[in-house]
C-alpha cells in the first residue's frame, strides 16, 4: 500500500475568523437508487471537540464544568463499498468507523502539538488510511470474500485548513465565488490512462475503463492527502459516483450556488440523479458557513 501527498494550496490572504457551530450549515443524504437492491454507501458527518465529562466528583453541581467545548475540527466522510452481496457495505462501514475512532484520538495530539505544522496530521491522515484498509482486508479474511473493497474520501476542516484524504472515485468539490472546482482526482484506470497520454479528456466518459478502480481501501490502496484552505462562504460537497453518473457538474454548480440550505441542495441533487435513472447508489454531503461577508468601511 502506497501513498502520496500533493503540495498545499492553501491563500496567503487574511484569515477570517473562525465560524461557530452554529454559523455551519451541514448536511448528509444517501439513498439506494432505484436499480441496486442494497447501499453498499455510507458517510459520517460530525464535530471533534475538547471535551470535559465528569466521572465522578465530589463537588456538589458538576454540571457547572460541563460547559461547550470548543469545536477542534469539522468533518465529513463519504465511502462507496465494492464487492458482491454485502461485502462492499461491510467494507465501507468498517472504514469510516476506523477512520472515526482513529480521529477522534488524533486531533487532541494535533492540537496539543504546534496547529501550524500540517506535516504532524498529514502523517496521521495517512495512518488513518492504512488502518482502514487494514481492517477491510481482515474483514475479508473472516468473512471469506473474494472481493471487499472500499473508496473513500474524507474533508476535515481545521479552520482555515481544509485537509482532504482521498482513495478511488468518490469526490470533493468547492463552490468559491460562483465557481465550482473538483478538489479530487478519480483513481481510476481511465484516468491514469489520460495522464500517461493514452487516452483524450473527450474519451473519458466513454471509456471502458471509466468506473474501474485503480485505488481502494481493502485493495491496492494509494491514498492522497491534499491541503487546501478554507474561506467563509465556500460551499464544500463530498459525493459518490451515484450523483456524478447522472448529474452535470453545471448542474451540480447551479444547485450549489441557488440552494442556500444545505438539506435543500443535497435533496434536490439526489431527486436530480434519480430522475435520470438513479442506476447506483448516491450519497451527498454539503457544508457551508453562513458567515455574512462585512460591509465595507465610509470613506
Amino acid at each position: 500500500m502506497s501513498s502520496s501527498i500533493e503540495q498545499p494550496e492553501v491563500s496567503a490572504s487574511s484569515v477570517a475568523p473562525k465560524p461557530r457551530d452554529d454559523q455551519i450549515d451541514a448536511f448528509g443524504l444517501t439513498h439506494r437508487g432505484l436499480v441496486r437492491t442494497e447501499n453498499q454507501d455510507h458517510f459520517i458527518l460530525g464535530s471533534l471537540h475538547k471535551t470535559l465529562r465528569i466521572v465522578a466528583t465530589s463537588l456538589p453541581t458538576p454540571e457547572l464544568l460541563e460547559m461547550p467545548s470548543e469545536r477542534l475540527a469539522f468533518l465529513g466522510m463519504v465511502a462507496d463499498g465494492v464487492g458482491g452481496a454485502t461485502s462492499g457495505e461491510v467494507a465501507s462501514r468498517a472504514t469510516l468507523e476506523t477512520v472515526a475512532q482513529f480521529l477522534t484520538n488524533t486531533m487532541q495530539c494535533y492540537y496539543s502539538a504546534d496547529p501550524a505544522d500540517d506535516q504532524v496530521f498529514i502523517e496521521a491522515l495517512r495512518t488513518a488510511a492504512h488502518l482502514s484498509h487494514e481492517s477491510v482486508v481482515s474483514r475479508a479474511k473472516q468473512q471469506g470474500a473474494r472481493r471487499m473493497a472500499t473508496t473513500l474520501t474524507l474533508a476535515i476542516g481545521v479552520w482555515p485548513r481544509l485537509y482532504l484524504l482521498h482513495v478511488g472515485d468518490s469526490r470533493c468539490y468547492r463552490l468559491r465565488a460562483g465557481r465550482l472546482e473538483q478538489l479530487t482526482t478519480d483513481q481510476t484506470m481511465a484516468q491514469e490512462l489520460l495522464a500517461r497520454g493514452a487516452l483524450k479528456p473527450a474519451d473519458m466518459a466513454r471509456s471502458p475503463f471509466a468506473n474501474v478502480l485503480a485505488s481502494a481501501i481493502g485493495s491496492s490502496a494509494d491514498p492522497v492527502v491534499t491541503l487546501h484552505d478554507i474561506q467563509p462562504r465556500d460551499v464544500t460537497m463530498l459525493c459518490t459516483d451515484g450523483l456524478t453518473k447522472h448529474v452535470s457538474l453545471e448542474r451540480i454548480q447551479q444547485r450549489l450556488s441557488e440552494i442556500p440550505s444545505a438539506e435543500e441542495a443535497c435533496r434536490a441533487l439526489v431527486d436530480d440523479a434519480l430522475q435520470d435513472g438513479g442506476t447506483d447508489n448516491v450519497t451527498v454531503l454539503i457544508a457551508r458557513t453562513k458567515v455574512k461577508t462585512p460591509a465595507p468601511s465610509a470613506a
